[in-house]
């Protein structure tokens, strides 16, 4: 799965989990994709996505090795090729991946969509677990804290102005009658 966490990593790049981490380069401080759960809401049972992972690491490590070997970027083995490419080369290489007349385009953004999607919206996680759990992405988003009573509103209308009058037949819980 180290693969994996390099391409996460490599979209959303975050700090290493220790000296020792190669899956992340480090490039930034703080947390990044690997941090925010992008493996967990992969491998999520409502997105039947974690039979494929295995095949797609190691497409992702053949086409980076050919990468590496086009480029003449040394890698390290017995590290998987993607985790062994430095950051600017694993950038360089998925511009390759989603660039069109890739041959499988769809599937690497479907991929980085969903781990951006992890980071940026916690979409593995319910929110107030997420916000609890001080999310990365929700945090350095600066993502609201609901209201006391539980839910997500402003006080004030967004436009400074109230849009439409609440439909006469709406319930008190908000729901249209």
């Amino acid at each position: 799965m180290s693969t994996l966490e390099a391409f996460a990593d490599t979209v959303v790049p975050g700090q290493r989990r220790s000296p020792s981490d190669r899956a992340i380069a480090g490039v930034v401080s703080g947390a990044g994709a690997v941090q925010a759960g992008a493996l967990e809401l992969l491998c999520l049972p409502k997105l039947p996505l974690a039979p494929l992972l295995p095949g797609m690491a190691t497409a992702l490590d053949l086409r980076a090795l050919s990468y590496a070997v086009r480029k003449a970027v040394p890698l390290f083995p017995p590290e998987p090729a993607l985790v062994s490419l430095p950051f600017n080369h694993r950038t360089a290489f998925l511009d390759e991946l989603c660039s069109p007349g890739s041959i499988d385009r769809d599937v690497w953004q479907l991929l980085a969509l969903l781990t951006a999607l992890a980071f940026d919206t916690a979409a593995h996680l319910e929110t107030d677990a997420a916000l609890a759990a001080h999310h990365p992405g929700l945090l350095w988003q600066q993502f609201p804290l609901p209201q006391p009573n539980g839910s997500w509103y402003y006080d004030r209308y967004s436009y400074a102005r109230q849009l439409a009058p609440v439909h006469p037949a709406t319930t008190e819980s908000g729901s249209p009658a």
